[in-house]
């Protein structure tokens, strides 16, 4: 199971019994660190002490389906669909009585985090999101990209099939360490770093809340009935007015910088487009210092 060298607490949501590493003081600036697939908390390891040194009260959860974070309820079902990574947030922070925080985050984390600042604004601060907008329009999503956007996304079309769930459930470990190497070519991890992350994998739900969100994205499988609302105001692709800067790893593999922002007018407020360069599709643990300092400039708008 997760090897986190952070006490791990735990708080009850409504679906979940929810785990988290917590840093810093109790009455500072709350900041919700998140973060993506296939990664787990180890990535903020060098931001969240940071953070707290600088006054910040940090939390860093560990996503549905990862680490030790459970489901309460065998009959919930297994989703990992946008919009139960935005719910999941803002459960997290209703449990943890935050009323606003600055949320950062990539990948799936950055979904959540993008989420709630885009339906939930008063309770977000501040934005750090790695690859800009980054909540799904469902509905375009039967379009045909580019064809070198469907070469990097092979993972995900391999996950559509019951060979590719297959696949997950019996080499997550070696799969994900693939998808690591071909997302972040210039980072030079060694196997302890990635063991540390790949324990989290290990969660019993991990291979089902995976291969859901990934055939749910592209309207290949029914989402959770309770959360249709959410998704409902989601396919609006609601604009995001709290202040925002949005990362872009001059290297990633899957989602590499666009010359030109498409969707920079989903954001209305403050925001700010930072291109890393030598860094891949894991910003915060390729990049710590620049996350920790967007994290510290946004407090100071």
């Amino acid at each position: 199971m997760a090897q986190s060298p952070f006490p791990i607490r735990s708080v009850r949501t409504p679906v979940l019994e929810l785990a988290y590493e917590e840093h810093g003081a109790a009455d500072g600036d709350p900041v919700v660190l998140l973060h993506g697939f296939p990664y787990d908390p180890r990535c903020y390891d060098e931001v969240a002490p940071a953070l707290a040194a600088a006054g910040c009260r940090v939390v860093v959860p560990y996503l549905r389906g990862y680490g030790p974070t459970r489901f309460l309820s065998p009959e919930t079902p297994r989703s990992g669909q946008q919009a139960a990574l935005g719910r999941d947030l803002l459960d997290l922070m209703d449990a943890l009585a935050i009323p606003r925080a600055t949320l950062a985050g990539y990948d799936w984390g950055g979904r959540a985090a993008c989420i709630v600042a885009a339906l939930w604004p008063e309770r977000v601060a501040g934005l750090v999101t790695a690859t800009g907008y980054n909540i799904q329009d469902i509905a375009a999503s039967v379009r045909p990209q580019a064809p070198e956007t469907e070469h990097r996304y092979w993972y995900q079309y391999y996950f559509h099939t019951p060979r590719g769930r297959d696949g997950l459930a019996a080499n997550r470990a070696e799969l994900c360490k693939l998808l690591w190497r071909l997302w972040s070519p210039t980072w030079s991890f060694n196997d302890a770093t990635y063991a540390r992350s790949a324990a989290s994998f290990d969660n019993p739900d991990f291979v089902e809340v995976v291969i859901q969100s990934y055939r749910h994205r592209f309207g290949y499988a029914l989402g959770d009935p309770a959360l249709e609302e959410i998704e409902r105001a989601l396919a609006r692709q609601p604009t995001i007015g709290v202040p925002t800067i949005a990362f872009w790893g001059e290297d990633d593999g899957v989602t590499p910088p666009p010359a030109a922002d498409g969707k920079r007018l989903r954001f209305t407020g403050h925001y700010e487009r930072r291109l890393l360069p030598g860094v891949g599709h894991n910003v915060p643990q390729e990049a710590p210092e620049a996350t920790v300092a967007a994290v510290l400039d946004l407090r100071r708008l």
